[in-house]
């Protein structure tokens, strides 16, 4: 069984910073797509960054140059490192696990940067 949790939310002030991260059980963590994502209330599911397991990274454009997504494949675990962070509606922070056309995600942690 596939298990996806995520830790690392909370609240921060407008130009601070916040370090998700994900674990990964019950899969081939290392031959995974990885990617975390966020939803504000009322709005659609989007994608933040993405790796692949050939750490390939690719960035929303809203969070381009200020947010880093790794992997540390030893420890099944994929971190997002969100700097210089922007008011934006108290989303929630999945992640997601991808691999053979399946996808596994986390129940999501919420993250609050007020204006």
């Amino acid at each position: 069984q596939v298990q996806v949790v995520e830790s690392g939310g909370g609240l921060v002030q407008p130009g601070g910073s916040l370090r998700l991260s994900c674990t990964v059980s019950g899969t081939i963590f290392m031959s995974s797509s990885m990617g975390w994502y966020r939803q504000a209330p009322g709005k659609q599911r989007e994608l933040v960054a993405t790796i692949t397991s050939a750490e390939i990274t690719n960035y929303s454009d809203s969070v381009e140059g200020r947010f880093t997504i790794s992997r540390g494949n030893a420890k099944n675990m994929v971190s997002l490192q969100m700097n210089s962070l922007k008011p934006y509606k108290p989303a929630v922070y999945s992640c997601n696990s991808h691999i053979f056309s399946r996808d596994f995600w986390g129940q999501g942690t919420q993250v609050t940067v007020p204006s």
